[in-house]
């Protein structure tokens, strides 16, 4: 029979199987700097792709503009998108499983390599033979002087100093060595926001006439949980819309004046804007990004004001024009069209033949068909698109925190030893980096014990021999 020790201990070590398995297997394997760099260029390589192919589109979009005959580069078809899911790139289980991976990756580096060099970087010991300055990049040996002297220059360079009878260790810029986990750490928080964004977040397009009110509807593309991020208590309203112009007649700006009205209709927000300036409201941006022509207003005769809609016409990609179908007779038996590309600019009016009849402006009135028509005004759309995404704050302090860690990571660790022994006094040290800028700083410690020597101080120097090994 096995007796209840040997049974506990082998139960412990089926127990701690699966930790060694982890330990000696996957860690250095998550660990492994190629294994970043591959992961890091997947992460590039899919995100230009998600880019480049446009995202959240209609499937009629992509059959458009991506058919099968011919195949764009001879594979790249709107069936081959859909089903890599390249129309949704930031929210497909392959891109966030790299996603995880890649910051699995940095934390398990963070933990075998970061914490470990910031430990030991951490830990003071002292040198207690001579011999072991010759292994130092930078060593002196100076006749006959004191540590004491030695500690005050130290401490006026910013060093802390530990000493240990006649035995000293010098150490600054440990904050360098935080800089690295620190790079890491907002590098996984910069992962965390992203990922929290694309679940998260939506995107969606409104046209929207002067006057109207509307809710967000129109979702183009949402993440799982985008649900509580889409406004469903208040609403947005389209005060004006309007588009100023340049003296050539091109397009110079266009504004919308928006209101933000709460559930009793009442206006919490409001704000004017344009093309890099939206309006913000609880995490929902509103960006100025389209316009197009909604009704034209009219008046035939002394009839009230008639306000009939304008469709976009297909012009085959010669400009943008709208038109409408204006009735001149009761019986819709006659009638005339009217055609315009702009706010303010002229109209054109075309009759049941086809053939132009005249202009007219916005304002004026013309004689068609045995009726005067008059136009009043055309009434403009604003195109809005609307964006939220609750991970941006997180991604912004992960930037922030990266620039800081990457300045933190520029700051030197440098260290000095320090022993006194058989008259004599052994000093070395070393740096991470700027070598040049700390070979001068031990170069202005000895001179200064040097000048303290020849100005009758407490310590004195002799000959010294200053070796220094790239």
């Amino acid at each position: 029979m096995i007796s209840k020790e040997l049974f506990l201990s082998k139960l412990s070590n089926w127990g701690n199987a699966p930790q060694k398995f982890f330990r000696r297997e996957v860690l250095p394997v998550l660990a492994d700097l190629r294994l970043a760099i591959i992961l890091l260029l997947a992460i590039a390589f899919f995100s230009i792709s998600g880019t480049v192919i446009e995202q959240g589109q209609s499937v009629a979009f992509y059959q458009s503009n991506y058919p099968e005959h011919p195949a764009l580069f001879g594979f790249l078809t709107w069936k081959f998108l859909l089903l890599l899911g390249l129309d949704h790139v930031y929210r497909t289980w392959w891109f966030l499983s790299i996603l995880i991976l890649f910051g699995s990756s940095l934390t398990a580096c963070t933990f075998t390599r970061q914490f470990p060099a910031l430990k030991a970087a951490r830990r003071w010991k002292f040198y207690e033979e001579p011999q072991q300055f010759a292994k130092l990049a930078l060593s002196a040996e100076l006749e006959t002087t004191t540590l004491t002297s030695l500690e005050q220059f130290l401490q006026q360079k910013n060093y802390r100093i530990f000493r240990e009878g006649d035995k000293v260790y010098a150490r600054k810029g440990i904050i360098g060595k935080v800089g690295p986990i620190i790079v890491h750490a907002s590098m996984l928080v910069i992962l965390a926001g992203a990922m929290w964004g694309s679940m998260t977040g939506f995107l969606g397009q409104e046209m929207v006439p002067s006057g109207q009110t509307f809710q967000v509807k129109n979702i183009m593309d949402a993440g799982p949980w985008a649900g509580p991020q889409i406004p469903k208590d208040w609403s947005v309203r389209v005060n004006r819309f309007w588009i100023d112009y340049t003296p050539e007649g091109a397009i110079d700006q266009f504004y919308s004046d928006l209101s933000v009205l709460d559930k009793t209709g009442h206006e919490v927000d409001r704000k004017t804007i344009h093309v890099n300036e939206p309006l913000r409201y609880r995490g929902v941006t509103f960006y100025q990004a389209d316009w197009s022509l909604a009704a034209v207003r009219i008046r035939l005769n002394k009839s009230p004001v008639l306000q009939l809609p304008m469709a976009q016409l297909n012009t085959q990609g010669q400009g943008r024009i709208w038109g409408s179908w204006i009735p001149t007779k009761p019986d819709l038996s006659a009638g005339v069209s009217l055609l315009a590309k702009d706010l303010q600019g002229t109209m054109l009016v075309y009759g049941t033949d086809g053939k132009l009849l005249t202009t007219v402006r916005a304002g004026s009135a013309i004689e068609v068909n045995g009726v005067t028509l008059a136009i009043d005004e055309v009434v403009g759309s604003t195109g809005l698109q609307i964006k939220a995404d609750p991970g941006i704050p997180i991604v912004y302090t992960g930037f922030g925190l990266l620039m800081l860690s990457v300045l933190m990571s520029y700051l030197s660790h440098s260290q000095i030893w320090a022993l006194e022994k058989d008259g004599k006094l052994y000093i070395g040290g070393r740096t991470n980096r700027a070598q040049v800028i700390f070979e001068r700083e031990v170069v202005e410690i000895l001179d200064k014990l040097a000048d303290l020597k020849n100005s009758g101080g407490t310590s004195s120097i002799g000959p010294a021999s200053l070796a220094s090994q790239n």
